[in-house]
């Protein structure tokens, strides 16, 4: 499941760092080469949650391995095309089948490991997040600008290969929702809980993947000697390190871990501002933020997942759809900001969006970010 988490990211992220290969070996400008990363997270936006409710019912280890065939599929059209529709088409439906995985493999995780420590099997599921920022990312790029574009997509279906393998050997099949149990999707933001979390996900995740997106212009604005690929391998080393920290207590004090993850990435923001012509300062803001990510997603998905009960799958498809609508959205937001500023206000959203977050997880101890006992 940590494997396939990794190709999940290292797909999504992988265009970015490879623009001009891709618009030369296609012919097209740089901007229509990014409208690939822009049809990856509509897929996930629209068809995630059909896909899921669709899915529900189903035992999951056959719906984990269509998933993950489609996702070959795709990035082997990619590989492949010579023509930008088709590429744009297969990068729409691996955007599609990644929401459905990521839809189901928390309750997946779940359903197989010991009640008891269930947390700690999410949180190794969720370790391909991170890995696929850390290393997935950079080796991808290193790839295509060295063996040509095309082989950053050929090795992903080689591992889509490797993993469904892994899959058919190793892991466990489990049952789907119980059809009396299965609630519209509509019915399952009015799940106590629910709406509390996804809008606690959508303004952390907008004020991080702004910072995240145009850290670039943010360094730049500093005039410090730190570059973006360091200053990101900083990043997801700590984002690792921060995930081990909460695979290790998310299963017995997982409100705390939330609470402490959205002050850190506020003092981070913090210390991006008051330190930005200080090299040491800005590196420790990288190593909080990092820490501060790194478990976000097991505790977001735990947070849902356990908030809604037999509906964890659904629940967890609107979070996936949350994630993606603040990624298309810090795009956007993040490009307003860098077009009048230098990139110094990109922290001040970052610190707002984070206590904003920070507020609402402390009030809602009821149903959405309860105490463990």
């Amino acid at each position: 499941m940590a494997l396939m988490g990794f190709i999940l990211i290292a797909t999504e992220t992988m265009p970015a760092g490879l623009l001009p290969e891709i618009a030369g070996g296609l012919n097209i400008a740089e901007g229509t080469a990014g409208q690939l990363v822009s049809a990856y997270a509509l897929g996930t936006v629209v068809l995630t949650i059909p896909a899921v409710a669709l899915t529900r019912g189903m035992r999951r280890k056959p719906v984990f391995l269509v998933g993950i065939l489609g996702f070959l599929l795709a990035n082997t059209i990619a590989a492949f095309s010579a023509d930008i529709v088709p590429t744009l088409g297969a990068r729409f439906a691996a955007g599609a089948f990644s929401g459905l995985l990521w839809g189901m493999l928390a309750g997946y995780a779940r359903r197989i490991t010991a009640p008891e420590l269930a947390g700690r099997a999410l949180a190794i599921a969720s370790l391909g997040a991170p890995l696929g920022l850390a290393v997935g990312t950079p080796l991808g790029s290193w790839l295509g600008s060295t063996l040509g574009w095309r082989w950053s997509f050929g090795v992903l279906s080689l591992l889509a290969i490797l993993t469904a393998v892994l899959v058919l050997a190793l892991v466990r099949d489990a049952r789907g929702q119980r059809a009396e149990s299965q609630i519209p999707l509509a019915r399952v933001f009015a799940i106590p809980g629910v709406s509390v979390i996804l809008v606690v996900i959508f303004a952390w995740m907008l004020g991080h993947n702004t910072m995240y997106t145009y850290i670039g212009i943010y360094l730049r604005s500093t005039n410090i000697p730190l570059t973006v690929d360091v200053a990101l391998v900083v990043f997801g080393v700590c984002a690792l390190a921060g995930l081990g920290f909460t695979g290790a207590l998310i299963d017995r004090a997982p409100r705390v871990l939330v609470l402490a993850s959205l002050s850190l990435c506020t003092t981070a923001g913090v210390v991006f501002i008051i330190g930005h012509e200080s090299l040491v300062a800005v590196l420790t803001a990288l190593v909080l933020w990092g820490i501060a990510f790194g478990g976000a997603a097991p505790l977001l998905q735990t947070a849902i997942s356990e908030a809604g009960g037999e509906n964890a799958d659904a629940a967890n498809s609107l979070l996936g759809v949350a994630f993606n609508v603040a990624i298309f959205s810090a795009g956007v937001v993040g490009a307003m900001l860098i077009s009048r500023d230098d990139g110094t206000a990109l922290p001040i959203l970052m610190i707002g969006l984070a206590a904003l977050a920070l507020a609402i997880a402390t009030t809602a101890r009821r149903s959405a970010f309860p105490a463990r006992h």
